[in-house]
């Protein structure tokens, strides 16, 4: 791979680990908002939350680690399961939103980030280089 497609990767890799750090972060100490929105049918809310943050700081670091393009792409496959696997979870955050009086965060916020979850699934497997769709690889 040319040092210029490398690069192409190497910005938005930095940037979906930096949030990822921070949104693992996040789950670990300061869990009740996440807890929270946890669907129902989900065992061991609390623990599920920490698990999920551990999940996150792991993956990030799995995508910045420097030695194995098999554990970065893990990583980003990691990645993009956990962004499915929530997602039941941001439904559950929209639909208790909308049940409060004034709509908590509302159909502005709660929509675009539902749709831009398969972009999220997308971008783990694309900055880790477990696909290289849209493109052909050459």
């Amino acid at each position: 791979m040319t040092r210029g497609r490398a690069l192409r990767r190497y910005i938005p890799r930095w940037l979906l680990a930096f949030f990822y750090l921070a949104a693992g972060i996040l789950h670990l100490v300061l869990p009740a908002p996440f807890v929270s929105i946890v669907p129902g049918w989900v065992p061991a809310p609390a623990t599920t939350v920490s698990l999920t943050g551990m999940a996150e700081i792991l993956g990030a670091a799995g995508l910045l680690q420097p030695f194995s393009n098999d554990l970065r792409k893990a990583a980003g496959w990691g990645l993009a399961a956990y962004a499915l696997c929530v997602w039941p979870a941001n439904v559950q955050h929209m639909l208790i939103d909308l049940a409060k009086p004034g709509h908590g965060l509302g159909l502005a916020y709660h929509i675009p980030r539902l749709a831009l979850q398969p972009v999220l699934i997308w971008w783990a497997l694309w900055a880790s280089e477990a696909t290289h769709w849209p493109r052909r690889r050459h």
